[in-house]
Order: C-alpha cells, then structure tokens, then sequence
C-alpha cells in the first residue's frame, strides 16, 4: 500500500512539473465544500449511513484542450449508524484524502461544461470519535484507537458534475477496497457518496 501512495503523489508531482505554466496547460486551483452520505460494507450487517461533509481544496490540470488531471486535498468525514444491544452507535472518522482523478470537460453551452471523471483515492484519518449513546448517557472514545480502525484507505472513485464559469456543481461516489478494521478476522471497507460546491479563482 505504501508503494500505491508513493506513485499516486510522484504522478501529481511530474505532472505539476512539466508545463505548468503553459498556456495549453493550464492549472487552476479552487475550494470546495459539501455533504457526505457515508456507511460501511463488509462483515457488518444493519449499519445506516451517516451524514458528514467535506471541504477541501482543488486542482485541475488540463493534459490536453478537454482532458484534465483532477486532484487536491480535502478534509473528509465517513463512517455509519447502528443501533445495538449497547444502544446507539455512530462511527464518525475524519480523513485528510487526496483523490487523483483524470477528468472529461465537455462544453455544452458558453462557460457551461459537463464533467465526467474516476480514479483512485489515497487518505489518512486524522481524527474522530466512535459515540455510543443509550439510557446511561452517552460516551466517546478515538475511533482510530486499538480495536477501532485503521488510519490508511486507499479506493476508488467516480463522479459527474456541472462547471458555471468558476463555479462548480459535483455528484461523486468513493469506495473503499482495504480493510479499514482494526481486528482479526473482520474485514471492512469504506463507502460514501458526496455532494459538493466549489469555486475556482
């Protein structure tokens, strides 16, 4: 995994590197903000998704006139509800995540672009806590402590939006292919879909 990582921030960094000041290569950089609708897959069974968000910043990187190298850093929250003999549980880890997409911009009026892209996904859980909550009150503890989850995930993601001149509509689903559990025997995989606003300058 950590060679998957390596490759992913060398690509970013050539591709930074070569032309990036071109006139038919240009980059661009922005914000963005939105909602996460988050849940779990695996030996898991009866979790709900979980509301969250996710605000970041953006880069894209035109490899030619249409194609694009998507990427940046943002800061993410995933995880599920459950309802269980111990009361009400919600999972709510928070990762730095850089996605590493290749984009199609298609024009299909005057500064209105459809956006297509996919790629994979490397992040980092910096933080969160694992609630439980019932009739004696309610505690927290790291969700990244021994027994909760593993602070690396790597996947896969694909997503569609809207371009308005510098403004930015995104619909994009991610999911996770490692084992985000940190326990013998119980493999679990992030999944979450998200929308998102953004604005490039």
């Amino acid at each position: 995994m950590k060679t998957m990582i390596k490759t992913c921030f060398i690509a970013v960094a050539i591709l930074l590197g070569v032309n990036a000041n071109a006139q038919d290569k240009p980059l661009e950089f922005g914000v963005k903000a939105g909602v996460n609708l988050s849940n779990m897959t695996g030996d898991i069974n009866n979790t709900d998704a979980k509301v969250g968000f996710n605000v970041g910043l953006t880069m894209d990187y035109a490899l030619s006139p249409d194609v694009y190298l998507l990427t940046g850093l943002e800061l993410t929250t995933k995880g599920f509800k459950y309802t269980s003999s111990l009361g009400k549980v919600t999972l709510n880890p928070m990762y730095l995540q850089l996605p590493v997409h290749v984009g199609y911009k298609l024009a299909v009026a005057e500064g209105t672009k459809v956006v297509f892209h996919a790629g994979p996904y490397v992040a980092y859980g910096i933080a969160g806590k694992a609630t439980v909550k019932n009739d004696l009150g309610k505690e927290k503890e790291n969700v990244f402590s021994t027994g909760g989850l593993k602070e690396f995930d790597f996947g896969l993601g694909i997503g569609a939006g809207l371009e308005f001149g510098k403004i930015g509509v995104g619909l994009g689903w991610d999911f996770g292919l490692v084992n985000v559990w940190d326990a013998d025997n119980v493999k679990v995989k992030n999944m979450n879909g998200y929308l998102s606003l953004g604005y490039k300058f």
